[in-house]
């Protein structure tokens, strides 16, 4: 699997900011480069660049393989919407493990079809299903839309199984940056429906909190490149409908806020030291712990946030995207060691 590295666009590049440019000296050594020409690639997301950012966003709309069959399909939503999700990897007649995806874009940007070209790689070194969600996007929609999109695709997808050769008892969830927000938004979703059993949440530098960077003070070189704290609250406050860090912000909103986390299935979280999110996701995986889910979690030393999109070849990318489709195969059964139901 080696990623998907972004289309060099320079009508969409930005100048780093003094903080970004200072902050480099933090990253890995082995990928400093990739970060580096990656800096202002990705602007930072405002009412007012709120267009530009998600042109900025089809810099990962890769190729799609060939080699890996993928279906459009149409299905209706709890609002009685269109929702369109990708089937990847179909194999009718089999009985293989799924993944549902919910994508990446801080909320308010980012596309399902972006994401194709990594899920037919996840799918076929996996030998599994994967379905990519077209949810709703803010500020068109808040959480209660997004949310109802991803619990539809999610129970489509168990209810409909045997249709893309998949285990309705096999289902895990994977989610980047908002998408890993989503994922964790899903999981709870789940265990509180009791609908549709998922073996694994893997979590990939999730956004999960926030009062990160609204309410919560940010450490000095955290934060600094890719996504900051400005497009942080301006994220959550589309998602939210409200202004992010208030008392009044719902608890079913934020997967940080959620009080009783017992029962969510066995969960992998990933994120770069240098990550806006490496505190939020720490604590979380504590919290998750301490509720006796099982949890593994891994820092990446000197990586900002979505440095495997980056820099994909790196050693440290490489042996990071083994870790995460390790956790994979020993929740679906294809490894000698499988992580333990979560207790009750």
């Amino acid at each position: 699997m080696t990623g998907t590295e972004p289309k060099k666009n320079s009508e969409v590049r930005q100048r780093p900011t003094e903080n970004e440019a200072d902050s480099l000296r933090l990253v890995q050594p082995e990928f400093r480069k990739e970060i580096a020409a990656s800096l202002g690639l990705v602007p930072r997301v405002s009412q007012a660049t709120l267009g530009e950012f998600r042109a900025a966003m089809e810099q990962w709309n890769a190729p799609i393989l060939e080699s890996v069959p993928v279906e459009r399909r149409v299905i209706l939503g709890a609002d009685h919407n269109d929702i369109t999700v990708y089937v990847i990897n179909a194999k009718p007649g089999t009985s293989r493990p799924a993944i549902l995806h919910t994508h990446g874009g801080g909320f308010v940007g980012g596309a399902a079809r972006f994401d194709i070209r990594i899920q037919q790689e996840i799918a076929a070194e996996l030998d599994c299903v994967s379905v990519t969600v077209e949810y709703r996007l803010a500020p068109e929609t808040t959480w209660r839309g997004s949310v109802a999109d991803n619990y539809a695709a999610l129970r489509w997808l168990h209810r409909n199984a045997a249709e893309f050769g998949a285990d309705a008892s096999r289902i895990a969830l994977l989610g980047e940056s908002a998408g890993g927000g989503h994922a964790a938004l899903l999981a709870i979703e789940a265990r509180n429906r009791r609908e549709v059993p998922i073996v694994l949440q893997c979590l990939i530098y999730p956004m999960l909190d926030d009062r990160t960077g609204s309410s919560r003070k940010v450490p000095p070189g955290i934060g600094t490149m890719i996504w900051g704290a400005a497009s942080n609250r301006f994220g959550w406050g589309a998602f939210l409908g409200m202004p992010p860090g208030g008392p009044d912000v719902p608890p079913a909103a934020v997967p940080a806020r959620v009080i009783n986390l017992a029962g969510l299935p066995p969960t992998f979280i990933g994120v770069g030291a240098l990550d806006l999110f490496v505190e939020e996701d720490l604590v979380y995986a504590q919290r998750l712990i301490s509720a006796g889910v099982p949890t593994e979690m891994h820092v990446v030393l000197g990586a900002p946030h979505g440095f495997d999109g980056f820099a994909p070849d790196a050693p440290i990318t490489r042996h990071f995207n083994k870790l995460k489709l390790d956790a994979f195969r020993r929740a679906f059964g294809n490894s000698d060691e499988r992580l333990p139901a979560p207790m009750r």
